[in-house]
Parts: C-alpha cells; sequence; structure tokens
C-alpha cells in the first residue's frame, strides 16, 4: 500500500489517476468517517463525463459500547441450557451468591485495586445475567434481560428531566431533590419508610432510615431513655450515623476503612512479634 502525502484532496487525485490507470484501490477511513473525503468522491463521480472507474462504499464491522453484553447473553443462554449445575440454579439459590459478589465488590473498592474491581464487578454482572436468563423460564411472569435493561434506561431517562427534559438543576443537591420527588410520585408511597430493605447492613439500615425521616425530625432523634446498655448502645450508635450524615460522611465506608487500618494494624503486630 503506498501512502500519500497531502490532504483529502491530494490523496483523491493520487487515487482517481491510480484508477483511471486500471489499478484498483482502497481509502480506510478514519474514525469520524471523514466527511470531507465524502464530499470530494461525490463530486469527482457526478462530473460529466463520468469517470472511467467506479467507486464502492463499505461500511467495516466494529464494536460499539455494549457490544460485549451482546456476546454475554449468548454465552450465559448456552450455559443454562448446557451446563448441569447452571441448570439447578434457581433465584433463591442464587441469593446467597448474589450477596457474596456485592460484598467482594466493595472490598475490591476499598482497596482501590482497579484490575480486581474489574473482576468484581464481572461476576456482579453475572449474577444479573444468570438470574435474567432463569427469568425467562417462568411460564407466567417471564422477563428478559432485554426487560431488565429497558427498565432501567426508561428510569434513568425519567429522573433526570434536566439531561432528557427542559428542567434546570444547577447542583448536585438539586437533581437529588427531583430524583426523590419524582421518586415519590412514581411509587405513590404512605410512609418514609416505604421501600427501605431492611436486610441491609445495620449502619447502612440507619442511614438510610435516618435519611428518609430528615424532614420529619429536623431537630434529630427524638428524647429517649435507654432502659439498658444494649439500648443505650443502639441509641449512641443512630447518634454517631446522624452526625456522620450532617458531615456528608458514609457510616459503613467510614467503619469499613476504620476496620481495613485495624486489620493492617493488627498483621502488622503478628509479623513484629
Amino acid at each position: 500500500m503506498t501512502e500519500v502525502e497531502g490532504g483529502v484532496a491530494d490523496h483523491w487525485s493520487w487515487l482517481a489517476s491510480a484508477a483511471e490507470a486500471g489499478r484498483d484501490v482502497v481509502w480506510l477511513v478514519g474514525d469520524d468517517g471523514e466527511p470531507e473525503l465524502l464530499r470530494v468522491v461525490a463530486a469527482q463521480v457526478a462530473r460529466d463525463p463520468r469517470p472511467p472507474y467506479e467507486v464502492e462504499i463499505l461500511h467495516g464491522s466494529y464494536d460499539v459500547p455494549g457490544a460485549r453484553l451482546i456476546d454475554l447473553v449468548r454465552v450465559m443462554d448456552r450455559v443454562r441450557r448446557e451446563c448441569p449445575w447452571t441448570q439447578q440454579e434457581t433465584h433463591e439459590s442464587l441469593a446467597k451468591y448474589l450477596l457474596e459478589e456485592t460484598y467482594e465488590t466493595l472490598e475490591a473498592l476499598d482497596t482501590g485495586d482497579r484490575t480486581h474491581l474489574r473482576e468484581e464487578l464481572g461476576d456482579l454482572l453475572l449474577q444479573v445475567a444468570l438470574n435474567s436468563r432463569i427469568a425467562e423460564e417462568d411460564p407466567d411472569d417471564g422477563f428478559t434481560i432485554d426487560d431488565v435493561a429497558a427498565g432501567i434506561v426508561e428510569k434513568l431517562i425519567r429522573r433526570h428531566p434536566h439531561v432528557f427534559a427542559a428542567v434546570d438543576a444547577t447542583d448536585a443537591a438539586t437533581v437529588e431533590a427531583n430524583w426523590e420527588a419524582i421518586k415519590a410520585a412514581e411509587k405513590q408511597r404512605t410512609s418514609v419508610l416505604e421501600g427501605i430493605p431492611l436486610a441491609l447492613p445495620a449502619l447502612a439500615l440507619a442511614d438510610k432510615v435516618l435519611g428518609r425521616a430528615a424532614k420529619l425530625l429536623p431537630e434529630g432523634l427524638p428524647a429517649a431513655d435507654p432502659a439498658n446498655d444494649t439500648d443505650r448502645i443502639g441509641r449512641r450508635a443512630l447518634e454517631l450515623v446522624l452526625e456522620a450524615r450532617n458531615l456528608g460522611v458514609d457510616t459503613e465506608q467510614a467503619t469499613r476503612n476504620a476496620v481495613r487500618r485495624l486489620t493492617d494494624e493488627i498483621r502488622a503486630a503478628e509479623k513484629a512479634g
């Protein structure tokens, strides 16, 4: 292949000369499709008399963002059909793995290991793909991974009117307020506590409840007289979570960080001992 110096017009002039001489020539365009080239080609092939060669435009294949997700769906479908272990799995039997993979992903986030994080996100995505594939088999209320994706796309568009519609949101606080207002209208809940999963870890659960109750309890926690040490410690934990919220600190993350530092210190002491 011969390389030619100059711009699009110079390149085309050289290619046209080669084509008129009976040679086969190819132009590989850049990522932007080189619109200037298309204009030059259109002008040349439309001239009178017509040039003694033909121009054919071929669209090459390429992977669009998300293309490998299609591969995941296809592979998961085959694994579900042909793997004896996967064939016996249900939503219920997979629940523990979904929980484990979530915590392993959080651990990867804590360590800052990007390779580990990518791997754990993949394992978490596997759970979504497999649960969606299993859901297809329900004869009465089945759904596919496309239905899952369509649902979250619709939700993202609906809850981001500042992105997809004519709603102004100049800061993160306004975005969050809009999100909560739209969500409340969608859910039609009778209590601010509806929808909070009680299976959350205790600190995360406390943070969620306090966040929902902030407008009802603007002064903080109501007065209480703990009856025993358990109640007293629980009350102090709530007060700590409330303090963290007021400071913009994630109590769950802060606690994990503190525990990780403690484990590092313990291992260091073990090596030194």
